[in-house]
């Protein structure tokens, strides 16, 4: 059994509809794959149902942007209801600053690049959560830098002069609210350096007590010296280790199923939300994505 448990859509950052990164993960060869788009949960129903039509076991989750002690983390969350009031709150203060964030940074550049509000907003699909990769493929799309990879590493980055900061709860918060949600929360990409300043063993320890259930140790940021750290750390603080690809479609490199997840941590994880196992039957526009 092949499971991918971490990519994106047009939901949020990925270039696909939720639909379209399950049709992928079928061609893939996939069996299982988590749709976690940034800080939403509006392409489950879409995905859940495309999951059911080809065959693919389709995990509800989501990618919590945080931020501890000025260090950005990013958490995923699987199987928790995408109703709870806290959540939620909590998660559209997020977008809204993210929102605000990046329109700001598009009026820091406009003299230097011609970039306009709505060349961005081109490039937004729907309610999907805004965020810096939208500015980079106005970008690409204007001539003005050659992929998502330069945009990154050159007017996007956290050392340019455009780029701002955003308001993210803290990780402990976070995890505290997924699980009274009853989902089931993991460490995304915990160690991966090449894209900055991580957080330390210390924090993860804290995390641990406020719940925090897994580590994503397979990922592509974490060289083979931090893969070996995580699953120290993992065994010492009994935590289960998942592997995962972070997909966004043709908006990074990375591949469907390049790391994966062994079954019996997928087994795991589950056992451990406390909703209801996924549907994709709706209630007029009520989503309960577990």
């Amino acid at each position: 059994m092949r499971i991918d448990l971490h990519t994106h859509s047009t939901a949020s950052d990925g270039t696909e509809p939720p639909s379209g990164v399950v049709e992928s993960a079928a061609r893939a060869g996939l069996d299982v794959v988590a749709l976690t788009d940034h800080d939403t949960t509006s392409g489950w129903t879409e995905a859940l149902r495309a999951g059911e039509r080809l065959g693919v076991r389709v995990v509800p989750g989501m990618e919590v942007s945080c931020l501890a002690h000025g260090v950005s983390v990013h958490l995923l969350s699987y199987w928790h209801d995408a109703a709870d009031a806290s959540l939620e709150h909590m998660l559209d203060a997020s977008r809204t600053s993210r929102r605000t964030r990046a329109r700001s940074m598009v009026e820091r550049m406009t003299a230097d690049t011609g970039l306009r509000w709505e060349d961005v907003l081109a490039h937004v699909h729907g309610q999907a959560t805004i965020g810096r990769p939208h500015i980079a493929d106005a970008l690409v799309a204007a001539g003005v830098v050659a992929d998502r990879d330069e945009a990154f590493a050159t007017l996007l980055s956290g050392r340019s002069p455009y780029f701002l900061p955003h308001t993210a709860p803290d990780p402990l918060e976070a995890i505290t609210l997924v699980r009274a949600a009853g989902g089931v929360p993991v460490l995304a990409h915990p160690a991966a350096s090449k894209r900055g300043s991580c957080i330390g063993d210390a924090d993860v320890e804290a995390m641990v007590e406020c719940g925090l259930v897994g580590l994503e140790v397979d990922h592509r940021d974490h060289s083979d010296a931090e893969r070996r750290h995580l699953r120290a750390l993992a065994r010492s603080l009994d935590l289960l280790v998942t592997g995962s690809s972070d997909y966004h479609g043709t908006g990074k490199h990375n591949r469907l199923g390049e790391n994966t997840t062994d079954p019996d941590v997928l087994d795991e994880l589950r056992a451990r939300a406390g909703t209801p196992a996924p549907s994709a039957v709706r209630t007029g526009d009520e989503v309960r994505g577990t």
